[in-house]
């Protein structure tokens, strides 16, 4: 059996916009349920739906940790993360999943 992954990853409404920080064990499942606004939720009422940043880990304890810290960091912490990898904010989806 593989090792199994999993991803912590920022969600954003648009450039500089809200965002939302999530945890997951299938990130192109995970955003796409973002995306198809099915469920009410956070994401769904703000409109939060581009994947803008993510990182993969091995652990869903350390994924867990990790999720948790990144939401405790100050706004400006969280934005430079996110441009240091993807200064334009692109949606990072459609690299990861693939054409539609």
């Amino acid at each position: 059996m593989g090792a199994r992954c999993y991803y912590v990853y920022i969600l954003a409404s648009k450039i500089g916009g809200t965002l939302y920080i999530g945890v997951t064990n299938d990130l192109i499942r995970r955003v796409a349920e973002h995306k198809s606004k099915l469920i009410e939720s956070f994401t769904e009422k703000y409109d939060v739906a581009r994947l803008v940043y993510f990182e993969q880990l091995d652990d869903p304890e350390n994924a867990i940790k990790r999720e948790k810290r990144l939401k405790k960091w100050k706004r400006a912490w969280k934005i430079a993360l996110i441009e240091k990898d993807n200064p334009d904010w692109n949606d990072l989806y459609a690299g990861i999943a693939g054409p539609p």
